[in-house]
């Protein structure tokens, strides 16, 4: 009988042992990028969320990031490993990761799924972006008002709705305080080839852009603005360090927030599949400081404007808008619902070229 208790007792010893380890586990979280983390850019903008979150929650959590990763079946691939290896909540932080994330997500429905400015979803994959519009047009203000060219120049790397949005949001920002901008645009087709990039910049520069700005990862941009002498508009990051002289702010994201959010719903066991897009209003997207290039006057109207945006008395996308043919999109005083947004597929007047 003494025998049988002891055998008890060290079973639900072991039991209540397992049951502690258990609870002790950390939660692992990976991360799944496009490019380098580097010093700047997309990438360097989630890393740095990633770093945020360690920070505050500590050993009650374990992140692992892989960079450079190719969008398709690469993805297809490393996502399939980062589930199988333990991790319960993944973060896919580029447009290509959508399709990967849910067919991987179909297979492993006990790990929570984030996919970054994606619009597909399922029971356990959550989309989020934020309304990094709102900063593109107000920096359009900024390069309206410092050019003297009238000519601005855009690189963009592919022609979706999220990249042909913030071009139409920057050209309206400009257009609204100098009607004789035009905005070249200049495809890259690639999230990051400094390269490729440096030299789209300086294609631009020989057509007499004295504003560069990007939709594209690295910093290459804003250095041949640098040593060209002319302004620059950085986007993802503060770039100031690669050209203190050329840029005069930048269009930021700031994931902390949104991150620690998540990361708190798992753990609490109360996540759920959302589609998350946030602004100004809450600090998922933010300005650069300023440039002492820019006139404190100038400042003062872009930070107006901004506060107008954060208490919904303006919204960039507002009526009326026309497309480059003059045709109307949306009627005066009107604004442009989400919908139409995120399904952008033409560019409006004042931007030069032919969307591809």
């Amino acid at each position: 009988m003494k025998n049988i208790f002891k055998m008890l007792c060290l079973t639900l010893t072991l039991g209540f042992s397992a049951l502690s380890n258990a609870a002790e586990e950390p939660l692992k979280i990976g991360f799944v990028y496009v490019s380098s983390t580097g010093e700047a850019g997309w990438t360097y903008t989630h890393d740095q969320a990633r770093l945020n979150l360690e920070k505050v929650f500590g050993d009650k959590i374990k992140t692992t990031f892989i960079e450079n990763v190719a969008e398709g079946p690469d993805a297809e691939r490393v996502i399939t490993q980062l589930a199988q290896s333990g991790h319960k909540l993944i973060f896919t932080t580029s447009f290509g990761y959508m399709n990967p994330t849910l067919k991987v997500a179909k297979r492993f429905p006990d790990v929570k799924f984030e996919h970054a400015t994606g619009y597909k979803r399922a029971k356990n994959v959550g989309t989020y972006f934020d309304r990094i519009y709102e900063a593109r047009y107000l920096t359009g203000v900024v390069a309206g008002y410092m050019s003297k060219t009238n000519v601005i120049g855009y690189i963009g790397a592919f022609p979706i709705p999220e990249v042909v949005r913030g071009i139409n949001a920057f050209t309206l920002g400009a257009q609204s305080v100098n009607p004789d901008i035009k905005v070249k645009v200049v495809w890259v087709n690639t999230w990051f080839d400094p390269a490729k990039e440096r030299e789209a910049a300086n294609s631009l520069i020989d057509q007499k852009s004295d504003v560069i700005t990007f939709h594209t990862d690295s910093p290459a941009a804003v250095q041949a603005a640098e040593d060209a002498g002319v302004y620059a508009i950085a986007y993802h990051s503060d770039m100031s360090e690669y050209g203190p002289k050329a840029q005069l702010t930048a269009a930021v994201h700031n994931w902390n927030g949104f991150y620690e959010q998540r990361v708190q719903s798992v753990l609490d066991g109360t996540w759920k599949s959302e589609d998350v897009w946030k602004g100004i209003a809450s600090g998922m997207t933010q300005l650069a400081p300023f440039n002492e290039a820019v006139p404190k006057d100038v400042v003062a109207k872009v930070t107006a404007l901004s506060n107008q945006i954060v208490d919904g008395t303006f919204h960039p996308f507002t009526g009326p808008i026309k497309d480059q043919s003059g045709k109307v999109i949306l009627p005066a005083g009107e604004v442009m619902k989400d919908g139409d947004l995120l399904r952008m597929d033409y560019y409006v007047e004042g931007v030069d070229g032919k969307l591809k």
